[in-house]
């Protein structure tokens, strides 16, 4: 008996689900047309306009900020390879190896220090700032749909109103409709008039202090980082006053387009021939004739220009991340017109009946609309991949669910 009155439920909320879909669709094709007025709040659609504007901008930061930090990573890896290199070659006799390790480490803290300074008072500072943004930007969307609840509960009853043949019981439950449409539109209209203005105003003071923030750490890093350097250069310097007494000179070996020896230096090479190598001089102890060994000559680096396109447009998808792969739209094991995979980042309570419940981790499969006027801006259609894999019912698991919850896996 419960499992029957389970069905019971589901049928009835997809039938109501349905039925709520087509009165909407039809209030806007209505609408479209001219033929239904609709309720009109310019001042909230500027504080609509004002919302994403401000969703766009702090969208945008965090991508920016990923990126810096993505790029001050990269930096400190890069540092440490360097000197891990100045630490092979530093031979054990020479002085200031000690100083020559240490700095070394320090460097290494140094850069750990300023990336997860970064993190804790920008990032997250970012992530909990855009982290608001999701509910609003849902209830924005929901607020919009009960709107067309409310004008079409509203022409219906007008139309029975002036209708030759009147039907009171009729009317009495249009006009119930209308008033409880109206007060769940007017509810959620009314929180939001006050967020919405406050929201847009708060945006000053978080842009300064997440400036300031990174600019603060910036400037005490390099400070830091500057005394290392002079350390470092410190050891170096005494490293050549002690071994700088002996010097030996390093040339390229000369293209076959080079002058004779005595000759001239020749006048700067014309677009696209090998500029002449510098010489220069190493500190170095002096070796015996007989070890001297004749300067060999270095092969030519191709330009990347020179490269087959292939070959360079296949280094550049392996450095930006991995080659995407097709949809899968054709795939068995998945729904009908799927088109890419979302990961929840963020619980998500549904609120209407056409709308997915989603807990945080959970995947979904992103399928069209099957009317794409029936898709409200931010707010996508799709299926659980649980429920997918579980039950292969398109009608009674697919449901609509904001975007801005949700971050594109695949």
């Amino acid at each position: 008996m419960a499992e029957m009155g389970s069905k019971g439920v589901t049928a009835g909320k997809f039938a109501s689900n349905v039925q709520k879909k087509l009165t909407r669709a039809q209030e806007k094709v209505l609408q479209k047309l001219g033929k239904a007025d609709e309720t009109k709040d310019e001042q909230f659609e500027q504080c609509v306009q004002n919302f994403n504007k401000q969703l766009t901008e702090g969208t945008r930061l965090q991508k920016d900020l990923r990126t810096y930090l993505a790029s001050v990573k990269a930096m400190h890896e890069a540092s440490k390879k360097l000197n891990e290199c100045l630490q092979e070659v530093y031979e054990p006799d020479w002085p200031g190896r000690d100083e020559a390790n240490k700095i070394a480490e320090n460097n290494d803290l140094l850069w750990m220090d300023y990336h997860q300074k970064l993190v804790d008072q920008a990032l997250l500072t970012m992530d909990t700032y855009l982290g608001q943004f999701p509910d609003i930007k849902s209830r924005i969307a929901k607020r919009g749909r009960k709107l067309v609840d409310y004008d079409s509960a509203r022409h219906h009853y007008e139309s029975l109103q002036t209708a030759k043949k009147k039907d009171e019981a009729k009317i009495a439950k249009a006009e119930e409709e209308l008033i409880k449409a109206q007060k769940v539109f007017e509810e959620m209209n009314v929180d939001l008039q006050e967020e919405l203005p406050s929201l847009w105003n708060s945006r000053v003071g978080f842009y300064v202090n997440t400036f300031q923030s990174i600019a603060g750490l910036e400037e005490n890093f390099h400070k830091e980082m500057s005394k290392l350097n002079q350390s470092l250069s410190d050891v170096l310097l005494s490293l050549e006053k002690q071994h700088g007494s002996n010097t030996f000179t390093i040339k390229a070996q000369p293209s076959d387009n080079a002058p004779a020896k005595g000759n001239k230096s020749p006048s700067p090479p014309p677009d696209g021939s090998p500029a002449a190598t510098p010489e220069i001089r190493v500190n170095h102890e002096p070796e015996p004739a007989s070890m001297a060994m004749p300067g060999a000559a270095l092969p030519k680096s191709p330009s990347q220009s020179s490269l087959p396109a292939v070959v360079v447009e296949t280094f550049s998808g392996t450095v930006n991340g991995a080659v995407e792969g097709g949809s899968g739209a054709g795939r068995l094991d998945l729904p009908p017109g799927f088109m890419f995979k979302v990961q929840a980042q963020h619980d998500y309570t549904a609120t209407d009946t056409d709308e997915l419940q989603l807990k945080a981790g959970d995947v979904v499969l992103v399928i069209p609309f099957q009317n794409p006027e029936e898709q409200d801006e931010g707010w996508l259609m799709g299926v659980k991949e649980s429920d997918w894999n579980q039950h292969r019912e398109l009608e009674k698991c697919r449901g609509v669910f904001p975007e801005n919850f949700t971050e594109r896996v695949q």
